[in-house]
């Protein structure tokens, strides 16, 4: 079995992508590899914010890890909030703030469309040859409800339902939501490559 650092400690996102890999590896968040930081996230895309976050971790442990970043891609807030999205409203990180926002600043727009979009920044290697750095890429599209739906999922599940589905991702179960999401698409292609070294 091999051991990933995921440069998060958001236990949501770690047992989403555990409940994606299965078995072959061992996923394990900043906490419980003993990494006790707050990393940045400076800049302006979202595969610079991944790569900021995995070769801090990387640095830190010399070991495999890989970062994610995700934004939600308004297409009438031209993109917004985009890279910025877990601080919309605030450095507070506070998604029903967050949402709040979405909502008051998309109004009665009849274009709702987004995308839910994840950059992955892998660092695959070992200390005698060096790590290499690799890219994986998740997009779901979908549209912005025009109120809240259900109770699961986090950050904008409840006002994001996804393209051939009535539900929101805060109303599907975990099963359901791997079936459309931009994180499972881009752990597919980082699961994918990992298991052909």
């Amino acid at each position: 079995m091999h051991t990933l650092i995921f440069a998060t400690n958001n236990q949501n996102k770690v047992d989403e992508i555990q409940s994606l890999v299965g078995a072959d590896f061992n996923i394990i968040p900043l906490k419980t590899a003993g990494i006790n930081i707050d990393i940045p996230e400076p800049h302006d895309t979202l595969q610079e914010n991944a790569a900021e976050k995995a070769n801090t971790i990387l640095n830190i442990t010399n070991q495999n890890c890989f970062s994610e970043d995700t934004g939600l891609e308004i297409l009438a807030l031209q993109g917004a909030p985009g890279v910025k999205s877990a601080r919309y409203a605030g450095e507070g990180r506070d998604f029903q703030a967050n949402i709040d926002k979405v909502l008051s600043n998309l109004g009665t727009t009849e274009n709702r469309n987004a995308q839910f979009r994840t950059v992955i920044c892998l660092k695959w290697g070992n200390e005698k040859e060096g790590f290499q750095t690799h890219y994986f890429e998740g997009i779901c599209k979908g549209n912005i409800a025009t109120e809240m739906h259900g109770e699961k999922g986090f950050g904008y599940d409840p006002i994001f339902i996804p393209e051939g589905s009535t539900k929101s991702f805060a109303q599907m179960t975990m099963e359901e939501k791997n079936q459309y999401s931009h994180r499972q698409k881009a752990v597919t292609k980082l699961f994918e490559f990992l298991r052909s070294k």
